[in-house]
């Protein structure tokens, strides 16, 4: 039976009809919206590039360059881009490519401040940028972000003038206040910025005056004030400054970076670990006089030496910095020879390696806190047999952080030699013997003497010195326990000091401050004097080292903490290794430096003629 239809019903299905005529009207609104979005989109697309064409075809000289080829106001290519731009001169120039590199492990963290490691610093050079940099030619300071800067006669005032054409990789202006508040965000006390403070606190203002002016006023004269004032990475305010909010979120983060760099992380705030590969992309807002040639930057991880000798060869990433033990075969490989240029070379600011003694664990000495124990170690430590048989004399002995070429270096300071004899005198006058005949020696209390040694696990050549240790110390009595780790582990455990003893390496600069690593203030928690190695009379030369400007004078301060660093031995110092390289042949424009060779750096001189690329955009 049929229900008869009421007025009712007529009014809910007209009002139901009127529903979906809104909705139809609305999906049609919301079509055209679309369609008006996705055209936008391609015009934005067209529009990059055609001006990537038309960089690009400055770059490689297809469009006279003129003030074309700059952004700089005056139309002249700034000092700090001269050699990016004769780069860009060469006949075979062209933009396009990928950079493919590798990294040895995992990183555990690429957000500036949080990060303490040389890869993550890598990553970031690409995208932060400062005032000044330094000329891989002349070692001079110039200016990249800043234009000039004057002095004060008493050294305490530093003012920057800076470009006013930068802008942060998102599109924002780059100013004075974001000097000033990357000047306070890292002052901040919750913010996990240990190191960039410790040098800092020398600072006692940082000031805007104007938007294109920052000044820098110090609390006392610094032998580095320039450097200092000048090579802070600058952070734009707009996107950090939320995190003094939420400063624990900064300092978890994994991948908060955005600057003012030829190259920028896709998405500036979710980079995280697990997703292996770091790539970077070309800045297509980038501010500089010249463009960067590649790209897209990119590291793969891949932790296997062997590993990535293969991947090398397969041409699947640009460069393999060879073990010293498959150099030479490399050298003569008809494969590796018809696709490589080599380098081998000892860079002008290369680092050390060396083992690191804790001297205080869970807030108690350990064995490592009596200075004869710690003698008696670098005298068993018998680095030339390590340098012959591991390093197979690709390397160098180093006698403490400053290279035997450094004006720092007091030439009358040689490398320890291995003695045996001295080693168990120092041991025995220690306290420790072997008083039950097992061939280990105990201490007063009859406690064995055995240390885990903790390395970075991927490492093959440090595996084989560690193992070459293991023997040489057993013959004073000395038990040393092989501790294998990865990377973020063993970053974690030395930000806590959780380890015996530690081995690895400090990358160096022209002039070496000994303040960050061993400063008494910097035994703090996730300071990098994990050791906890303390000595007032080393503090009082570093302090007074670092307030002299006079570099005639500053010079026999520094030669003095490093004797005393050299009676110490807080740290083993082991040795200086050679760069044995292997780059991809198309690869152009490497060239060697003071800094050693420029492959890489920034702005990027190396490019890729156009018929040797191999990846699209």
């Amino acid at each position: 039976m049929q229900t008869p239809s009421t007025t009712r019903d007529w009014i809910l299905y007209s009002l139901l009809s009127l529903t979906i005529v809104l909705i139809v009207l609305a999906m049609y609104q919301i079509d055209r919206q679309w369609l008006k979005l996705s055209e936008m989109q391609s015009a934005l697309s067209e529009q990059a590039k055609d001006m990537r064409e038309l960089r690009g075809a400055i770059a490689s000289g297809a469009i006279a360059a003129n003030a074309s080829t700059s952004s700089n106001n005056s139309g002249e290519v700034a000092q700090a881009f001269q050699r990016a731009y004769a780069a860009s001169r060469q006949p075979d120039y062209a933009q396009g490519d990928w950079s493919v590199e590798a990294f040895g492990t995992n990183l555990k963290t690429i957000t500036p401040l949080v990060s303490s490691d040389a890869y993550a610093s890598n990553v970031q050079s690409y995208v932060l940028e400062s005032l000044i940099i330094r000329n891989p030619d002349t070692l001079e300071w110039e200016g990249l972000i800043a234009k000039d800067w004057t002095i004060s006669e008493d050294g305490l005032v530093i003012s920057f003038r800076m470009r006013e054409d930068v802008s942060f990789s998102d599109g924002q202006p780059l100013t004075a206040a974001d000097v000033v508040f990357s000047f306070d965000f890292i002052m901040t006390d919750a913010i996990q910025a240990p190191r960039e403070r410790a040098y800092l606190e020398k600072v006692k203002s940082v000031k805007a005056n104007g938007k294109y002016e920052v000044v820098f006023t110090f609390k006392e004269p610094y032998f580095e004030a320039l450097s200092l004032a000048g090579g802070i990475g600058i952070l734009p305010k707009h996107f950090y400054e939320p995190y003094l909010q939420e400063p624990q979120k900064f300092n978890e983060s994994k991948g908060l970076l955005l600057g003012s760099g030829p190259y920028r992380l896709n998405d500036p705030k979710n980079w995280t670990p697990d997703k292996g590969n770091i790539e970077l992309v070309r800045n297509e807002r980038y501010w500089g006089d010249v463009q960067p040639s590649y790209h897209r930057i990119l590291w793969k991880i891949i932790q296997n030496d062997s590993a990535r000798l293969t991947t090398f060869r397969n041409g699947d990433i640009d460069s393999y910095s060879a073990r010293p033990v498959e150099y030479q075969e490399l050298k003569k490989d008809p494969q590796i020879q018809a696709k490589s240029q080599n380098f081998e070379y000892m860079p002008p600011v290369v680092g050390y390696s060396y083992i690191g003694w804790n001297q205080e664990r869970g807030g108690k000495p350990t064995r490592f806190a009596d200075k004869r124990v710690r003698q008696a170690m670098t005298y068993l430590t018998d680095v030339g047999r390590v340098i012959k048989d591991v390093m197979l004399d690709y390397a160098e002995p180093a006698v403490s952080p400053f290279s035997k070429a450094s004006k720092q270096h007091d030439a009358a300071l040689q490398p320890y030699q291995a003695d045996l004899d001295k080693a168990k005198a120092l041991l025995k006058d220690a306290g420790y013997q072997d008083k039950n005949g097992d061939g280990v020696l105990e201490d007063k209390a009859g406690a064995p003497f055995e240390f885990k040694l903790t390395y970075f696990q991927a490492n093959e050549d440090t595996k084989r010195m560690v193992l070459l240790l293991k023997d040489l110390y057993a013959r004073a009595g000395v038990k040393l326990i092989p501790t294998p780790q990865e990377w973020p582990v063993m970053l974690e455990n030395l930000d806590k000091k959780d380890f015996d003893a530690i081995t690895l390496g400090w990358t160096s600069g022209i002039e070496t401050d000994l303040y960050q690593i061993f400063h008494s203030s910097q035994a703090v928690s996730k300071g990098d004097n994990y050791v906890s190695y303390k000595n007032p009379a080393l503090d009082k030369l570093i302090d007074d080292a670092r307030r002299t400007v006079d570099e005639s004078k500053r010079m026999p301060l520094w030669q003095q903490a490093e004797r005393i660093l050299y009676e110490d031995q807080p740290y083993t110092f082991l040795m200086r290794r050679k760069s044995l390289l292997f780059v991809d042949k198309r690869i152009h424009n490497l060239q060697m430096t003071k800094l050693g060779l420029n492959f890489g750096g920034l702005p990027l001189e190396n490019y890729v003629p156009l018929a040797q690329q191999k990846y699209t955009q």
